[in-house]
């Protein structure tokens, strides 16, 4: 079988439950507070993936405006019971301090590409809920971690295992927590299989920094106890800093119709000497074996980079340029998400063949701001947009921003002066947690006026750690630069709002406006191009 190399799913696509169905094979993984929630990819052969539904794109499924960044929607997993796919997801409203709000809820459909039913509510007493469909009994199995605020004794409790009615669409019968994990503690992301007369549970552990791992237990009864696998960790990479796929764990198997077994996971690509996951936590996966009916990885338990897969990888396709058109009657294209809110027509809109964002909060806000973006998949890349903006004060911006969240941003803008003059600037927030403030002045110096007529060509390029901003004037060709070099490194998992073990998601690119007197002022952008680069300072992709 051919080598593909690792992820198989580049750019922040966390947490993945992987489902065999037919020849058919689907992933989901977490989008916290991007909308629509949850990413749903499909492959034939394990190594070429096609992205191609989000489920909950509707208010009654999904409202996360005020959910903090890098909460919302949680390690979703995704079942098929033989008659209809199941998906089970948390909607996370606080993660901070103490407490976590985490309500879980289960969706249902005929096919993948939907209609996802409305959600039926089913607890919130942790997170990471999963859903397991015992064939030989008929009955349906909800498991998700537990969380203890107390500390009494752990602050990640355990597994809870209950029964979950699909008639009722209620848990019923008692809860027990089943398995309380190994020492490395933070035990979460539960799976449950059966084979061989086996109950397994897999679970993540470590939390999902670079002490993140797979752990696997086994049952002759459901209820338990559990005995846990004689190497504790199937998977993980805290050993061994200098493995090139490093915060392995929250995995999920699945078994091929010839009867291999496969483990995929999350994973990050740290980059400079500050270990910085630009790209997120990702996707890979791991070719499996089993002994004495415990799960193996092959050559593990630290994860290749390299993995024989039934087909290989169209490398092709991963380095295209793609080229964005706003056509009215296509809609928005799937690459591109936006941010906790369901109600897109008071953010942005197709129209005349442009893509008009409707100036709302300031960039960061929890609640309601209009950026339009993609994920970035790949460690060097071009990005640009025209724009066509006419500000009429400094409270009124729109622009090219490369994002990660609130604390962690750049962004060129086209804005006003007081006094009406049009100008670019740029606004930078780098690990600015917890204050969240810009950390260049913005004084009128250091801007670049502009006419107050006609559109501006907008473009970043990032070529490793270093990004810069370019700009050119309507019926020029020639860009020009625009303020100093940047640490595109800052746009990462360990700059975010809490380095160690509270920052989710992975860089993107894209376009935002915002209207700070509350005129909803709009900006038009014609087009949107994203071209990766290969480079020299890029270990894992040249």
């Amino acid at each position: 079988m051919p080598q593909v190399r690792n992820p198989i799913l580049p750019g922040f696509n966390p947490d993945p439950s992987i489902l065999r169905v037919g020849d058919d094979y689907y992933i989901a993984t977490s989008t916290f507070e991007w909308y629509p929630g949850v990413q749903i990819h499909h492959s034939k052969d394990l190594a070429n993936w096609e992205l191609i539904t989000r489920p909950l794109t509707r208010k009654s499924q999904l409202d996360m405006r005020g959910d903090p960044d890098s909460c919302g929607i949680w390690a979703p997993c995704l079942t098929h019971d033989g008659d209809k796919f199941w998906l089970v997801y948390t909607d996370v409203k606080r993660k901070d301090g103490s407490f976590k709000d985490t309500h879980n809820y289960i969706v249902s459909a005929p096919a993948i590409e939907g209609p996802w039913s409305d959600p039926v509510y089913t607890n919130s007493s942790g997170f990471d809920p999963s859903l397991f469909h015992d064939h030989d009994t008929g009955k349906k199995w909800f498991v998700n971690m537990l969380w203890d605020h107390r500390r009494r004794p752990l602050l990640f409790a355990g597994i809870a295992l209950q029964e979950w009615d699909p008639t009722s669409g209620t848990l019923v019968g008692p809860r027990k927590n089943i398995y309380q994990g190994t020492e490395l503690a933070l035990v979460e992301g539960p799976h449950l299989y059966k084979r061989n007369g086996w109950y397994y549970l897999l679970t993540a552990e470590g939390g999902t920094g670079y002490d993140h791992a797979v752990t696997f237990a086994r049952s002759k009864d459901i209820w338990g106890p559990y005995e846990t696998h004689p190497e504790k960790h199937v998977l993980t990479s805290k050993d061994h800093p200098h493995a090139a796929l490093q915060r392995a764990g929250h995995g999920d198997i699945v078994d091929t119709p010839d009867g291999k077994t496969y483990l995929v996971h999350l994973t990050g690509r740290p980059t400079t000497q500050r270990r910085r996951c630009v790209l997120g936590r990702e996707t890979a996966i791991q070719e499996c074996f089993w002994k004495d009916d415990w799960l193996f990885v092959k050559d593990g338990p630290v994860p290749s980079l390299y993995i024989n897969l039934p087909a290989p990888r169209d490398e092709d396709q991963y380095w295209q340029t793609k080229e964005y058109f706003f056509n009215t009657n296509d809609g928005l294209h799937k690459d591109f998400q936006w941010l906790r809110t369901p109600e897109t027509e008071r953010i942005f809109n197709l129209d005349n063949n442009k893509l008009n964002l409707i100036g709302r909060e300031s960039i960061g806000s929890w609640f309601e701001q209009a950026l339009v973006a993609r994920r970035q998949e790949h460690f060097s890349y071009d990005a640009e947009t025209v724009i066509d903006f006419s500000p009429t004060d400094e409270r009124e911006f729109a622009g090219l921003t490369a994002y990660y969240c609130r604390y962690n941003f750049f962004y060129l803008i086209v804005s006003a002066h007081s006094d009406g003059q049009r100008e670019l600037l740029i606004m930078a927030s780098e690990a600015s947690w917890p204050v969240g403030n810009l950390s260049l002045p913005l004084s009128n110096p250091d801007s670049v006026l502009v006419p107050n007529e006609g559109k501006i060509r907008l473009k970043v390029t990032v070529r490793g750690k270093e990004l810069q901003f370019w700009y050119a004037l309507e019926g020029k060709e020639e860009l020009k630069t625009i303020g100093p070099v940047f640490d595109a490194s800052i746009v990462s998992d360990e700059c975010g709002g809490h380095q160690a073990h509270g920052s989710f998601t992975g860089a993107f690119v894209g376009v935002a406006a915002s209207d700070l007197n509350g005129t909803a002022r709009v900006a038009s952008f014609d087009h949107f191009v994203y071209t990766p680069v290969k480079h020299s300072s890029d270990r894992y992709d040249v």
